[in-house]
């Protein structure tokens, strides 16, 4: 969810939800104290619009005293002399928020409020104004807020009397105060409820989030790469998490890469160490051969300038293999890409193999199954390098007492396929799909008589595919290994005008 849109659903959750919740709580108080006025003052048929109108309360509370005032008033209007019986009268208007007044003539005889109500009772009405037969009050504003019922009667002199029943406007019955007590603690209870809410959803929206996210960077700055970031909250900070995500997978593969970097330039460097090594102690073994004297005899110093100029030339193979390793990581091969007619190509390439692997042992044989002379764009130089690499790499491990490579050209459609086969010891199933990764080797333990910077058959995958070429290998432990090299045919493409 977004940030924007969580916002505007707190907008209305923190004003509709209060609202909600202070209706249904204001439905149910108001029912609870409706019930408990009805009860306590044997009234029936409380409403809400008389609950709103506490005057009107009042005057359905005071309804039964005033009939009880009238009854008097028709049987026995003396009693309005008896102090006592309007004392209790009085006792019972107290209770309700109402007081009891009792006038003879123009004169004041009794008063239940007990205070004065000169003002009041010079505004109470005149003798004869009461209407008969209804408890309806008259309201007196101004100064003073009453409701006055009013009941006529005449003493036994014959002199006019007028019992007031005085309900003050602005008294608030007990139920009324609990009431709005209630509804004021609930509106508190529910503001501090959603504000809480709200808070808590926000900062699980965001802080937790962003917590997470102060946590991982601190992981990150201690070098500590192995963890997970969650997408979680709104939808930007969790889209930050994602790129968060992405941004700590991609340092953890970048440090890998490194190590494995670091840890493959040591080995090449150990690798081209030894295999050095060998060539410079001869180099060194036949020299101080000559400065002693040891060749003696021309033969002698024809067959330890040749071994020095075969020495010579392993340890420049092997400074060219380094020097284009690191061409290969910095994609700065020098390649020269011209046509080059296949067949002959070959021919010259196999005519030179030809001297090299006689002297070493091995016979060499060329077979061209091509029936016509198809065209390649290719580097020529970079080429006879794959050739050469893995030719070198196939008399490494040749076992047999008759070393044997045979070379095949093939038409397979729009590619010229190469096929070099040896007869060595062949390569594991398991092996064969890592041959051409960078320092990979069948046998774990280096051997010294293989010799090898273990770069060879990478170089040769690297060249191919930046010919648009594929190399593949296959192989069976025992009998030999054979190399395929498939390369683009050139094809000319009619312009039409």
């Amino acid at each position: 969810m977004k940030l924007k849109t969580r916002i505007i659903i707190s907008f209305f959750v923190i004003i509709l939800f209060p609202l909600a919740l202070t209706g249904i709580a204001l439905m149910g108080f108001t029912s609870y104290q409706m019930r408990a006025i009805e009860e306590q003052y044997g009234i029936d048929g409380v409403t809400y619009q008389s609950l709103s109108n506490n005057t009107l309360i009042l005057d359905r509370i005071t309804h039964k005293a005033f009939s009880n005032l009238e009854e008097t008033a028709q049987v026995s209007p003396d009693s309005f002399e008896d102090t006592s019986y309007l004392d209790s009268v009085n006792g019972e208007l107290k209770g309700k928020n109402a007081f009891l007044l009792v006038r003879k003539g123009k004169e004041l005889v009794y008063n239940g409020s007990g205070e004065s109500v000169d003002d009041l009772f010079e505004k109470l009405p005149e003798y004869g104004e009461a209407m008969e037969g209804t408890d309806r009050g008259i309201y007196i504003t101004a100064d003073v807020q009453a409701l006055v019922k009013q009941v006529d009667f005449q003493y036994s002199d014959n002199s006019g009397g007028s019992a007031f029943i005085i309900i003050q406007a602005d008294a608030v019955i007990p139920q009324m105060k609990q009431l709005m007590t209630d509804m004021v603690l609930v509106i508190v209870l529910i503001l501090i409820v959603t504000s809480a809410g709200l808070c808590m959803w926000t900062y699980r929206g965001v802080i937790t989030p962003l917590n997470q996210l102060k946590m991982a960077t601190r992981q990150i700055k201690e070098g500590n790469l192995d963890f997970t970031i969650e997408k979680s909250g709104v939808d930007e900070i969790g889209a930050l998490c994602e790129d968060f995500e992405e941004m700590r997978q991609r340092l953890k593969l970048s440090a890998e890469e490194k190590v494995a970097f670091d840890k493959e330039n040591k080995e090449l460097i150990s690798n081209i160490s030894h295999d050095l090594k060998t060539p410079i102690t001869a180099v060194k073994g036949y020299v101080e051969g000559i400065m002693d004297g040891v060749a003696d005899t021309p033969e002698k110093m024809d067959k330890y300038i040749r071994t020095i100029y075969t020495k010579a030339n392993e340890m420049d193979r092997l400074i060219n293999e380094l020097t284009f390793y690191s061409k290969i990581d910095t994609n700065r091969i020098p390649y020269t890409f011209n046509k080059i007619h296949i067949s002959d190509y070959f021919e010259d390439c196999v005519d030179e193999l030809s001297m090299e692997l006689e002297s070493s042992g091995v016979s060499l044989t060329y077979f061209n199954y091509l029936e016509d002379d198809p065209v390649v764009i290719a580097d020529a130089e970079q080429i006879k390098r794959v050739i050469n690499n893995i030719i070198s790499n196939s008399m490494k491990y040749m076992d047999k007492p008759k070393k044997a490579i045979n070379i095949r050209l093939r038409d397979v459609g729009d590619f010229i396929q190469i096929e070099i086969e040896d007869n060595g010891k062949g390569i594991a199933q398991k092996d064969l799909a890592n041959i051409f990764d960078r320092f990979y080797r069948t046998d774990a333990s280096r051997n010294s008589s293989k010799g090898g910077s273990g770069i060879g058959l990478s170089i040769v995958k690297k060249i191919m595919e930046d010919h648009g070429g594929q190399v593949w290998a296959t192989s069976k432990e025992g009998t030999g290994t054979i190399m395929f090299l498939a390369l683009r045919k050139y094809q000319e493409v009619p312009i039409h005008e």
